[in-house]
């Protein structure tokens, strides 16, 4: 019995044996089969080259004409490739609703404002009065353009109030002063055809144009500098107005186009001198354009305006229409020696009953002006020009 055991435990202990040598020539082969797999990876690696491993895209450099070419070996060591640098974070897009906007906002000119204030009171503004947003990527770049003239006072307090309600919006954008030289009659909407022209000659990338005169201040920050599907009227209720719209084909103040419906009206009329009539005419080329103007809620699109005596050389244009409803407005807030030039405006010089006609020929086509100086301060981009004089009017009879 006691051998029948035995004989039994010594076939066990070789079926053992045999199963763990066995166990052992599998392991043995699949090690060597899987170091040959990685010996055959790390020559592929090596025969490639250091620099292609890292840029393969290295190699197509050297031939312009044949991109698939191989070029050929000069036997002289590769110089080691410039190693790439840090991609920069994807952004998020910015929100269509800023989450730290405050709303309606409280508006006064009595304190003094040195730009030294404004400048560190907007440290991320930078030279040009250039913005963008650090922690998103907004859908527009926006050119806010401003005609003007002897208005440094006021642009102190432009800034002042202006920057904090842009950065707040989330906007990138650029602030251009489009500065009229010398003394001659001012020309607002010629001013606003320089700065669209300028200001895409230092960035191609704008696609929305604001335009501002710079003693109007909106009262909330709701209301978004912005341009949408239709053009823009922001300035819907001054504080000079009764916090009213005026009449309903006012388009003064603050108004926003983008760069389609900026072309596609011809820009703005460039024969308006002195004070008045160009907003009409702009209105009147929208309509004929086939586009509709937009407006805020009456109770966000709210200005005040730095209260001014009006400017030597910026007297009411004698052209303006008595039909247009502007040329009531007008009489109604001009008095003294200027009021002549209301009474002395005959029909037949009128130009805003006529936009149908001059609209293809007087706007961004035919502007003409001289720069003389491009000067990038740290809130904002200044840009003096001589765009000439007004031709003499006709004498009436």
């Amino acid at each position: 019995m006691s051998r029948l055991l035995g004989g039994t435990l010594e076939r066990v202990c070789k079926a053992v044996l045999l199963l763990c040598l066995l166990h052992f020539l599998v392991a043995v082969i699949l090690y060597f089969d899987v170091y040959a797999q990685h010996l055959a990876f790390f020559s592929r690696f090596s025969a490639r080259g250091p620099s292609r491993a890292l840029h393969p895209a290295a190699s197509s450099s050297t031939n312009c004409s044949r991109p698939n070419a191989t070029a050929p070996s000069s036997g002289l060591p590769e110089a080691p490739s410039a190693q790439p640098g840090p991609t920069a974070p994807v952004l998020p897009p910015c929100p269509d609703s800023p989450p730290g906007l405050v709303g309606r906002l409280l508006i006064e000119f009595t304190s003094p404002m040195p730009l030294e204030r404004v400048q560190r009171e907007n440290p991320g503004v930078l030279l040009g009065g250039r913005y963008t947003p650090p922690d998103c990527t907004p859908a527009q770049t926006v050119a806010v353009i401003i005609p003007f003239r002897h208005r440094e006072h006021h642009l102190r307090y432009w800034l002042h109030y202006l920057h904090p309600i842009l950065r707040r919006q989330r906007l990138r954008y650029g602030i251009y002063v489009i500065n009229q030289h010398g003394e001659d009659t001012f020309n607002r909407a010629k001013l606003l055809n320089v700065g669209f022209l300028e200001a895409l000659k230092e960035d191609s990338t704008y696609n929305c144009f604001i335009f501002s005169d710079v003693d109007l201040v909106p009262m909330d920050d709701r209301n978004l500098y912005r341009c949408g599907d239709q053009p823009r009227h922001f300035a819907i209720a001054m504080d000079k107005f009764g916090f009213r719209l005026p009449y309903a084909g006012y388009f003064g103040g603050v108004s926003g186009l983008n760069k389609s419906q900026f072309l596609r009206i011809n820009g703005f009329p460039n024969e308006y001198w002195g004070w008045g009539g160009e907003d009409d005419d702009i209105f009147n080329r929208i309509s004929l354009a086939g586009m509709k103007i937009s407006r805020p809620d009456i109770r966000i699109g709210r200005y005040r305006m730095i209260k001014h005596d009006r400017d030597k050389h910026n007297e009411p244009n004698p052209q303006r229409s008595r039909s247009s409803p502007g040329f009531f407005l007008l009489s109604a807030y001009i008095s003294g020696p200027s009021a002549g030039l209301i009474s002395a405006a005959p029909a037949r010089f009128t130009k805003i009953q006529n936009t149908k006609l001059t609209m293809k020929r007087d706007g961004i086509g035919s502007v003409r002006y001289q720069v003389l100086e491009v000067s990038r301060q740290p809130l904002f981009t200044n840009i003096t020009v001589d765009i000439g004089r007004p031709p003499s009017w006709p004498p009436r009879g």
